[in-house]
Parts: C-alpha cells; sequence; structure tokens
C-alpha cells in the first residue's frame, strides 16, 4: 500500500487521476497475439484493481502490468478504488467477479475483510495474484508479489536513527491497522529502533490516510513531546501530512522525515528539506512479475507463490544517481 496499498501532497493532482482513468480504460487486447504473445496467455481476460487509483504507486504499477500483458496478447484493463477503503473497494471486486476473467490481479485493502468474495472468485476459476498487499488467508491467490516491507522498516528506523544522532523521540504514524504492508513496516521499524536505547518510540499514531490528520497529530505530538526529533510515515499521504505539520510547525527540517515510496511529490520534498529519507519500493517490478506469473499459470508452468521486489533509500545525496532515480515513480504512463 498501496500502494496498503505506496502505499504515500494533501491532494493528489489531477493530472494523475487522468493517467491512470486513461491507463485504466486502454485495453491491451491484442486479436492477433502479437510477436510477444505464447499460446496459453494470448486472449486471456485479466483484471486488476489497485488499492488507491490516483496513487502514483498504483499508477506506476498499472504502467508496468499494461505494458507486459499486451506483449503477452492478453486482453487487460485496471481500476482501482478512489480511497483506501474496505467499503469502496468491495463494489471492484464483486464487478469483476460477475465477468469471470480468467486473471485477477488485486491490491486488498485490507487483511481480512475482502476473504470471503476473494475465495468465490478463486473457487469459480479465475486464478488470483495477490500485488502489493496481501490477505491472512494463505490459501487464496496462486502469488502473492509485494516488496519486503518489514526490512523497509528496518532501513527507515537506521537512517533516521543516524539522522537524529540517536537520541530523543520518534514518532510512527501509518494508516490503519489490518493493512498487511505497513503493519509490516511498523513492526520492523518499531523492532530496529529497539536497537537505539537512546531514542524513545512513542505509541503509533493512525491517520485513516489522511494528510490533514497526520498534519495535525504530527503538531499535537510536537506540543507533548519538545524532544522530538524524527517521525517514521507509513505511506505517502501520512508522509506528506507530517510535512505539512512540520512547516507549519516551524520544524521543518529539525525533526528527520523518513517515508515510504517515491513519489513525484515526496522527490520535491526530498530535494526541498521536507523529507530526509524515502524507502522506495519497485511497484514496476510488481505489476511485471504478477502479469508474468499469471502467465505461467495460464501456460501450465511453474508459478512463483511468493515473490519479492527490491526496494532502496533515497537521500538528497543520491537520488540524482541513475541506479536510483530509476525507481522515482510515474504520475501517468
Amino acid at each position: 500500500m498501496p500502494s496498503i496499498h505506496s502505499k504515500r501532497r494533501l491532494l493528489v493532482a489531477v493530472g494523475a487521476v487522468l493517467a491512470l482513468t486513461s491507463a485504466a480504460a486502454c485495453s491491451s487486447s491484442n486479436d492477433d497475439g502479437g510477436s510477444g504473445s505464447s499460446g496459453g496467455a494470448a486472449h486471456k481476460k485479466v483484471r486488476l484493481i489497485t488499492g488507491v487509483k490516483s496513487d502514483p504507486f498504483y499508477i506506476t504499477m498499472t504502467c508496468a502490468a499494461q505494458e507486459e500483458a499486451k506483449a503477452k496478447g492478453m486482453d487487460f484493463s485496471a481500476d482501482g478504488s478512489a480511497q483506501w477503503d474496505v467499503s469502496v473497494q468491495r463494489p471492484l471486486l464483486d464487478s469483476v467477479a460477475a465477468s469471470r476473467p480468467d486473471g485477477l490481479l488485486i491490491s486488498p485493502v485490507d487483511t481480512n475483510a475482502l476473504t470471503p468474495s476473494l475465495k468465490q472468485i478463486q473457487s469459480s476459476g479465475t486464478k488470483v495474484a495477490l500485488v502489493d498487499t496481501t490477505v491472512a488467508d494463505t490459501s487464496i491467490g496462486i502469488t502473492r508479489i509485494s516488496s519486503d516491507n518489514e526490512k523497509g522498516g528496518r532501513v527507515a528506523a537506521d537512517a533516521l536513527a543516524k539522522l537524529m544522532n540517536e537520541k530523543g523521540s520518534v514518532i510512527v504514524i501509518s494508516v490503519k491497522p489490518g493493512v498487511s504492508t505497513t503493519d509490516a513496516r511498523i513492526k520492523g521499524f518499531t523492532e530496529e529502533m529497539a536497537k537505539y536505547p537512546g531514542i524513545k518510540v512513542l505509541p503509533t499514531l493512525y491517520d485513516n490516510d489522511l494528510p490533514a490528520t497526520a498534519a495535525s497529530q504530527i503538531q499535537s505530538t510536537l506540543a507533548a513531546h519538545p524532544d522530538l526529533g524524527g517521525a517514521f510515515a507509513g505511506n505517502t499521504n501520512t508522509g506528506q501530512g507530517i510535512a505539512t505539520g512540520l512547516k507549519q510547525a516551524g520544524k521543518q527540517g529539525k525533526v528527520k522525515v523518513a517515508a515510504f515510496d517515491a513519489e513525484p511529490d515526496e522527490i520535491e520534498a526530498l530535494k526541498a528539506g521536507t523529507l530526509q529519507v524515502l524507502v522506495a519500493q519497485d511497484p514496476a517490478a510488481i505489476g511485471r512479475q504478477a502479469v508474468d506469473q499469471l502467465a505461467a499459470a495460464f501456460e501450465g508452468k511453474p508459478v512463483q507463490k511468493s515473490v519479492g521486489t527490491g526496494m532502496v533509500a533515497i537521500t538528497k545525496a543520491n537520488m540524482n544517481d541513475a541506479s536510483v532515480s530509476k525507481y522515482f515513480y510515474k504520475s501517468g504512463c
């Protein structure tokens, strides 16, 4: 996330919304199979449901999946939730289930609530691939493709501890409990931060994916804990909210912020010094791998049950390196 799930700007740019809408509307159907198509995968109907369709993390994933599906001659289309909410995603899943696709890629917005619907679509013959986020029931999905989010949390903790000179208080603000990706990030972060006895980890706060709430929460935390030296944002929206709150409080740069993802606004915030560390995922690789695993299933080839994709820590010092900048997320295909 979702990117629960990129899983991070108070409002997403209208252009980003339109870009994904365009990408989702375009079918990569290829009647003659194309030069890159293979017998078992060509013409298969594959649908993608992302966590939040306007999020550049999911836009980047969608673009890569669409390109890979087109190369294999699949009939591909994508849609996504307008917000990170079960009540919003469930109707999309029900609609897709009614069309009985051959394959479904989905970023579930909850680890349990969507399990009955996913079981039903899977039992009807649709091959399900879980991308970015997962569900607790291990019988769901022929493959699960995600970043090592727990490791990402550890990377963020080490980077933040260094910037804080290993002293002071640190706060974690995230979306909501029960999102597989952000739960793992928090676990990794808090466990790793325990290695720094000079840093006090405050109780985790949840903003329901609302930047304005995160801004208010970081300001309240500052008032209660004057020694606050760092903040870890569980996703993009939270990171932007924290940055806004610190700027309004006159603490920009004084309280160090580590955030997940590398969306366009986050990259600008890194340049401006509002954010100090970005832990970037590789949503394009998640999209490509998901399509490849479905293709393998259609062709009767072995499927990888679990696929992990890479991450990189981005700072102002290394952001211009080509090996790092390739991880920047897109706002459109």
